[in-house]
């Protein structure tokens, strides 16, 4: 079985080679190594191989702590199967990504939202909070409903796209800069990583000490768009992570199985042996390292997850979708 560990070895294609992570972050206490524990064993829905008679939900909810959720799509209703991030504050309510469906009736988003709202709301108290609608990038299977969220009151969604980006968040020197959103006692750093696309983000939550990463890095093949920008995004990322506490790299998918190095084929809707989706900082540093040993474009395989530049017809593709929503 695979075995998770801080550290990776790569192999690139060209010929093989490893390098051991420098250790990264700081240490956590024993209540955050627990939770982050019980994240790491999660078995989460992952389909079937007749999803005609698949009778899980349309949505795995996943409650980490009293104020943070995870959420998987089913498989069976898209095999990107991507996980939505729900943080509550005092005031706000964040949700990162709207998965990979639009219509409700097969996949309930906003109506799942609201029973969280409910489930935290005090007996006999206010049950309506300001819900902040955003994405970890811009690809269809992170924004599909938002239809959902739009025109409902207390909702504010920020659109997918590079300009409402910029605007929302105030960036005036993007990537080379970090926003905040005070949710409420509750103040995430937004962090942009541009490189498998444009507007892609990530999110360090203090509360839960997870870096949430979203295609940027998660346990399966990853395609990177913008080699340079990619690159400088793990960079930035190893460097935010140097000096915080990280329990969890969560990101949006999982291709992987559980054993090194092996994933599962896209479009897969039944995958039973799933690698955890939790990654570490020091597969950020381990990553970071084989970039410096090379500047090259190239696939590399690491036990937990493989990168691997787009070719000219995936960019071509990547670029006319990313117009339609400019």
């Amino acid at each position: 079985m695979r075995k998770f560990l801080t550290t990776a070895l790569f192999l690139a294609c060209t010929g093989g080679g490893s390098v051991q992570a420098s250790k990264a972050g700081v240490s956590l206490d024993d209540h955050t190594k627990s939770l982050a524990s019980v994240l790491l064993q999660k078995k989460w829905i992952h389909g079937s191989a007749d999803c005609e008679s698949n009778t899980d939900p349309a949505i795995e909810v996943f409650r980490y702590d009293q104020s943070s959720y995870v959420l998987r799509q089913n498989k069976c209703t898209s095999f990107e199967a991507p996980f939505i991030y729900v943080l509550f504050g005092d005031e706000k309510v964040l949700v990162l990504d709207t998965g990979a469906n639009e219509r409700a009736l097969d996949f309930p988003l906003y109506k799942t939202v609201q029973s969280l709202i409910k489930e935290n709301s005090p007996q006999g108290g206010k049950t309506e909070k300001e819900l902040l609608v955003m994405h970890s990038h811009s690809h269809s299977d992170h924004h599909k409903g938002d239809s959902q969220f739009e025109g409902k009151p207390n909702v504010t969604l920020v659109k997918p796209n590079g300009r409402a980006v910029r605007q929302f968040f105030a960036f005036s020197q993007w990537p080379d800069e970090e926003a905040h959103i005070e949710l409420g006692g509750r103040n995430l750093t937004i962090i942009p990583t541009p490189g498998h696309q444009e507007e892609a983000i990530s999110i360090y939550d203090p509360q839960t000490q997870w870096l949430l990463t979203g295609d940027t890095l998660y346990p399966g093949y990853i395609y990177v768009k913008d080699w340079n920008e990619y690159t400088k995004s793990i960079a930035r990322l190893v460097l935010f992570t140097n000096t915080r506490e990280v329990s969890a790299v969560l990101g949006a998918h999982i291709e992987m199985t559980d054993e090194a190095g092996e994933y599962y084929a896209i479009g897969t809707t039944f995958q039973p042996n799933e690698a955890p989706l939790s990654l570490s900082s020091g597969n950020l540093a381990a990553l970071h390292s084989a970039f410096e040993k090379s500047d090259t474009p190239r696939k590399i395989i690491f036990d937990e997850f493989i990168v691997a530049p787009m070719n000219i017809f995936q960019k071509s593709i990547s670029n006319v979708a990313r117009w339609l929503i400019q």
